[in-house]
């Protein structure tokens, strides 16, 4: 049995190797621990001894750059940190560290629902979609096809925040569209998920990875495949990939018409039958996943959680035993006199409160005196730790109010006041007119809920001690992406809790 020598290198005097994870087709990927990072698990893609060419290195270089800037712009895409060449001259990048399973493995040991399918569908459709939609390489803005789509390339987490939480990994063979840049004719990919023009050999574009998407949703959905060759060659791959039809979905499956009908035109034989983007799809997966929650409300008279975490919603109470000292606070001068949102610890008499400040117009803190009140946290750990507390107050004639603030968890301030948000379960929202910001014009208190409250102590407790790689702007931006892809769903969540008449407001 031969050893693995690389078990226990230290690669540039920083990670050490700690296990063999994966090998590919271009190289292997090894477990490691970030020595200046407190010993931080990540991973490292080494390139192949096998194809040390200077071709295969410009390769291995252009996918870690490929990953390193999609992860900027998307959540769903697997992070890059650090790129080199060890001291035999092999290079390797430094990237996130996925605890998880591959969507190959789980296809396998579970019946994927219909709702849990277009929820990680739609993860794998965003990620896609910023490929899609292109880097600035070289000065250039590049679109990115990635022509390896299949379930061992997608991979899912758990995250505390989101839930299952997709990522697209390997961009090995992934190719940037650059005018003017040499084209290829080359067969990349592989063959049981691979489009007719890929087959080819043609130069590709998105509606390639469509296609891939398109075998891939079918064998979510059924744990088959669309498409069988009559044999595993490249020619019977060839034949079927051109000439056989995808077969229909068994009636067991009680497929909705749209889903099918969506997944049969990914798998359309020319390009120009298909959807022409992952946004056209992703229209259509969110309609569908809008269906999907309405028939279950109708059916269970309850009010469906989103897959996201919960929240707290709270009716209007005013605070009672410290209202007197927050309405006798003035704003800030050291704050601007806008409409913004800040959060603060109120160290009083009676013990040490969190707030958020809050600067409207007058008319508004009126109409928000009847509001119903929401509140959501979302972490995000990497690459830097960042928290999102958002409050929404919901008036329904004048719609949702959007209060959201950010705590910063690499900061002792941040890691206290979300500490101090689980301890109390509870916060204050101070109200200051724009006109009159000399003392506060109202106050109401919003609740947080139990779970919520666990996982703000679990995130300062995780945070506190640990040094973290990555520019803060980089968390506030994904996090501003997940907020904005929630406010429809959380908007049409209080538009029911307004019309119960079980609200009390």
């Amino acid at each position: 049995m031969s050893v693995d020598r690389n078990l226990n290198r230290i690669i540039a005097k920083r990670y050490r190797l700690v296990q063999l994870i994966g090998t590919g087709a271009m190289g292997q990927v090894y477990r490691a621990e970030d020595k200046i990072l407190g010993n931080a698990t990540v991973a490292v893609k080494f390139l192949s001894q096998t194809l040390l060419n200077e071709k295969m290195r410009e390769r291995f270089e252009r996918e870690a750059t490929i990953c390193a800037n999609l992860a900027e712009k998307s959540i769903h895409i697997v992070g890059v940190r650090d790129y080199g060449v060890d001291e035999h001259q092999i290079p390797y990048y430094i990237m996130e560290f996925l605890q998880g399973r591959s969507l190959s493995d789980i296809i396998q040991e579970e019946n994927i629902s219909q709702a849990r399918f277009l929820s990680l569908c739609r993860q794998i459709c965003l990620g896609l979609e910023s490929a899609h939609k292109g880097i600035v390489f070289k000065g250039q803005h590049s679109p990115i096809i990635h022509r390896d789509i299949k379930p061992s390339n997608i991979y899912v987490i758990h995250d505390p925040t989101i839930g299952e939480l997709v990522k697209v990994l390997d961009f090995g063979i992934a190719k940037l569209i650059q005018s003017g840049g040499s084209q290829t004719s080359s067969f990349m990919g592989t063959l049981a998920y691979c489009s007719p023009e890929q087959m080819e050999g043609k130069e590709l574009d998105n509606r390639s990875d469509i296609y891939s998407l398109g075998i891939l949703m079918y064998e979510m959905l059924s744990n088959e495949m669309p498409i069988l060759p009559e044999t595993s060659s490249f020619a019977a791959w060839y034949k079927a990939h051109h000439e056989f039809p995808a077969r229909p979905f068994d009636s067991h499956l009680n497929m909705p018409k749209e889903l099918a009908d969506l997944v049969f035109k990914c798998l359309a034989k020319k390009p120009e039958a298909r959807p022409q983007s992952i946004s056209e799809i992703l229209a259509i997966i969110q309609q569908l996943s809008q269906d999907l929650e309405h028939s279950s409300h109708q059916s269970a008279q309850t009010i469906s959680k989103p897959s996201n975490p919960s929240a707290g919603i709270n009716s209007p109470t005013l605070i009672s035993r410290v209202d007197e000292f927050y309405l006798q606070a003035s704003w800030p001068p050291d704050k601007p006199q806008q409409k913004i949102v800040f959060p603060k610890i109120m160290d009083l008499a009676e013990g040490v409160y969190p707030t958020i400040w809050v600067m409207l117009e007058h008319q508004d803190i009126i109409y928000r005196m009847s509001s119903i009140r929401y509140n959501q946290f979302l972490y995000l750990g990497s690459p830097h730790p960042m928290v999102l507390w958002l409050t929404v107050l919901y008036h329904q004639q004048h719609g949702p109010r959007w209060l959201p603030c950010y705590l910063d968890f690499k900061t002792e301030t941040g890691q206290n006041v979300g500490r101090l948000l689980g301890e109390v379960g509870s916060y204050g929202i101070l109200f200051f007119a724009l006109t009159e910001p000399q003392q506060c014009k109202h106050v109401m208190k919003a609740s947080i809920a139990p779970h919520q409250r666990k996982l703000l102590q679990e995130w300062s407790e995780g945070a506190s001690g640990i040094k973290h790689y990555g520019k803060p702007q980089i968390s506030k931006r994904i996090l501003k992406q997940e907020l904005e892809k929630l406010k429809p769903k959380i908007v049409e969540k209080l538009v029911k809790i307004k019309a119960s008449p079980e609200s009390n407001v």
